[in-house]
């Protein structure tokens, strides 16, 4: 074998690992768990902080290689999954199942080695996201209120990982994480609603892109905001956020809600893609800036 064939042999099977375990996603998720051991960390251990980054990856692309091996006929259908290395037959499913085996059984390890609870909500993330999510996506919309659980949990995981234990603290970044998910999903099941519907997905909460299903985003806009500045008021036991930092996160949140009300009028693919982007920032700053101001303030 020539050496440009090894070479374009080993771009493909990089691309198609990439693609199997979502790495984009799962980096995003990643970043989330390292923000809540930043917050929670009274001292900050590189060798937990590389755990807890490894492990997560593991698992969470351990969940999104079982999701396409289940999904596999279903994303055939689509456009916007046609091409995943299983229904474009460059993959086996023998192959993403050894992956996605060998990913959980080495996340699980891995997170038990921080701590035993930090393993046990990786576990927990894994099964819903598995076993309850991925078959519900067929049968009902409130698929995405069950798989905003799994979906919540990295943020907390990284807080309990640094704590070892599971308090108002890691149930805050838990709700944040969750309500937030609700105007992100949603207004990706909006821009690919036809796409979904050929898979015979259910993400809309009236089941299409209408007036019902816009105000209901609106309504989570304006929640995961509300929740996203609680630590400011000093009920979050550790967790805390100054005035400054409250202002700035409730600046992002009327993006986002501002987004939303712009989709209710327009009611546009166009304004959805928009609300989405609004939507990935939002949770990025908001982050960056807890975890700034845990160390400005």
């Amino acid at each position: 074998m020539s050496s440009a064939k090894f070479s374009v042999s080993t771009v493909s099977v990089f691309t198609d690992f990439k693609e199997i375990t979502k790495m984009g996603l799962s980096l995003s998720v990643v970043f989330s768990s390292l923000a809540g051991y930043l917050l929670g960390a009274e001292t900050i251990n590189l060798i937990t902080l590389l755990l807890l980054s490894i492990g997560g990856y593991f698992m969470v692309g351990a969940s999104n290689a079982y999701n396409q091996i289940i999904e596999r006929d279903l994303d055939a259908l689509m456009d916007r999954t046609k091409n995943r290395p299983i229904p474009a037959g460059r993959m086996s499913v023998n192959t993403a199942f050894i992956i996605a085996t060998t990913f959980t059984i080495l996340g699980l390890i891995t997170l038990y080695v921080i701590n035993p609870k930090t393993a046990m909500w990786g576990a927990i993330s894994i099964f819903l996201y598995t076993s309850v999510y991925t078959p519900l996506k067929t049968k009902t919309a409130l698929s995405v209120f069950v798989g905003a659980l799994p979906g919540a949990i990295p943020f907390m995981l990284g807080w309990v990982a640094a704590r070892n234990t599971f308090g108002i603290e890691p149930g805050t970044l838990f709700a944040i994480q969750f309500f937030w998910q609700f105007p992100h999903f949603w207004s990706i099941g909006w821009f690919l609603h036809e796409d979904y519907k050929r898979g015979g997905f259910f993400m809309l909460p009236t089941g299409k892109p209408d007036k019902g299903t816009a105000v209901q985003i609106i309504m989570y806009s304006i929640w995961t905001t509300l929740v996203s500045i609680l630590p400011v008021f000093g009920f979050t036991g550790d967790l805390k956020l100054s005035i400054v930092g409250a202002i700035i996160v409730l600046l992002l949140g009327f993006v986002m809600i501002f987004c939303a009300f712009r989709l209710f009028q327009e009611r546009s693919i166009k304004a959805a893609k928009q609300l989405m982007l609004s939507s990935v920032f939002y949770i990025t700053m908001l982050q960056i800036i807890y975890v700034a101001d845990k160390f400005l303030s």
